[in-house]
């Protein structure tokens, strides 16, 4: 079990089954994201638009593409077979857009099952960190979460200590610093990058 005590300690492998959930959690997080981002354009409320925009698009390529084929062919093509390409394109559209339901659908559940994975790992997480770093962290409050993750030798990004450490408070066992209201705001999911401004300010105090 990792010690706060000694400044020179290394965690080098101090739980690597923690990091490993960390790491599943971390790669459902951004598939969600990902999912959350192509929702958003193909199913939000303009989505529509842009079905029509990428259509639109979608003829100039087919347009394009046709004449450079027929220079690098020396041949020439007919109005009658530029016109089967963009009707075989616009039956497709139709097609696609009648199976937007079904589509969206299929989206929202791979963002289900997303969901579920990353809170599942978060769960493992958890239990893991009972047994491994909470117990420190518990010994040596008040801490920063900046003084915690410099003392893990950054082996754990900051985001997931945070949502971590959030565990703990939901449960009544730590809390954040009363007068650190801008740090207290910060949602679990930000990034690592938007909490690093944050985490010398974010001070956990352990309440048993």
């Amino acid at each position: 079990m990792p010690n706060f005590s000694n400044d020179n300690v290394h965690y080098s492998g101090f739980c690597e089954p923690l990091k490993r959930c960390e790491q599943q959690w971390w790669q459902a997080r951004q598939r969600l994201i990902t999912l959350r981002e192509r929702q958003m354009f193909w199913f939000g409320d303009n989505s529509l638009i842009m079905w029509l925009m990428w259509q639109l698009v979608s003829y100039v390529v087919a347009a394009i593409a046709m004449m450079l084929l027929s220079k690098l062919l020396t041949m020439q093509l007919l109005l009658w077979q530029y016109m089967i390409v963009f009707g075989i394109q616009t039956l497709f559209f139709f097609i696609m857009l009648a199976s937007k339901g079904r589509l969206a659908n299929y989206i929202q559940s791979n963002i289900n099952k997303e969901e579920m994975a990353g809170e599942q790992a978060l769960n493992e997480m958890t239990i893991l960190a009972t047994d491994s770093i909470f117990p420190d962290i518990h010994a040596s409050a008040p801490i920063s979460l900046r003084h915690i993750y410099e003392r893990y030798e950054t082996e754990l990004r900051l985001a997931s200590l945070q949502c971590l450490l959030q565990k703990e408070i939901n449960a009544g066992r730590l809390i954040l610093g009363q007068h650190q209201l801008e740090a207290q705001v910060l949602p679990p999911e930000l990034a690592d990058d938007e909490l690093t401004a944050h985490a010398s300010e974010m001070i956990y105090k352990s309440v048993i």
